[in-house]
């Protein structure tokens, strides 16, 4: 008999496990999808996220490398692409906790602003806002203030009415208030990026919401801004 194949990579916690639907806590550094370059990846892991399946479950969205949080799969053909409907059609509600160098001045607002892909040779690809851009939308509000070594800091709710590359780290760096330890629009830090896909809600049958734990790198500045275990 073969020994029992052993996953590649340590498995991502389950947050809700359905018939029809499986939803990861997705550790940040993580590609969803493998890259021209190789390397490890969420689909080395899809086989083993499958007990008793004959096909392995599929991400029904998009999740940056270097976020975590709420990923959604689906577990059969069918589920998948009603998933991929919602998405598609904007029905996911989406909510994403941030902490923000800086912040805004107001308490709750929306970020309208277009975005665009644009490479060079010398710096590679990155989004930027641009009137010519694909529309983006993001309502964000201010759930608590601090301040960490580098200045003052904001912990915002994030959520977006659109779903475009970068989008909710390009609207805020626009804004700026970069969020903590982007290397891309704001600066690295030490923790990582401060970006968690905190909730998700499906309008299925019946209903999904789905809520991921602040991971405990990041969970220093979200204190720092008045973010308990009870938040």
């Amino acid at each position: 008999m073969a020994p029992p194949l052993v996953p590649p990579l340590a498995l991502p916690p389950i947050l809700l496990c359905r018939d029809d639907v499986l939803v990861i806590d997705k550790p940040a550094g993580l590609p969803v999808h493998a890259g021209p370059r190789g390397g490890p990846s969420l689909e080395d892991l899809l086989p083993f996220l499958a007990p008793g399946r004959k096909r392995p479950p599929q991400p029904a969205h998009r999740l940056d490398t270097d976020t975590a949080g709420c990923l959604v799969l689906g577990r059969t053909r069918p589920a998948l692409a009603g998933l991929g409907a919602i998405f598609a059609q904007g029905r996911a509600r989406k909510t994403y906790w941030a902490i923000v160098a800086g912040g805004p001045a107001a308490r709750s607002g929306r970020i309208d602003a277009p975005l665009r892909k644009v490479s060079s040779a010398a710096a590679g690809w990155r989004m930027e806002a641009h009137p010519e851009g694909q529309p983006a939308l993001t309502r964000w509000r201010v759930r608590g203030r601090g301040t960490g070594a580098g200045g003052d800091l904001a912990w915002l709710e994030l959520r977006p009415e659109t779903g475009r590359t970068h989008q909710l780290r390009v609207h805020c760096a626009s804004q700026g208030w970069p969020i903590l330890g982007d290397p891309v629009y704001g600066r690295p830090h030490p923790a990582g990026l401060h970006l968690l896909a905190r909730a998700i809600a499906l309008p299925l049958d019946p209903p999904l919401e789905v809520t991921a734990p602040v991971p405990a790198a990041l969970r220093p500045a979200f204190a720092a801004c008045g973010w308990t275990e009870a938040a």
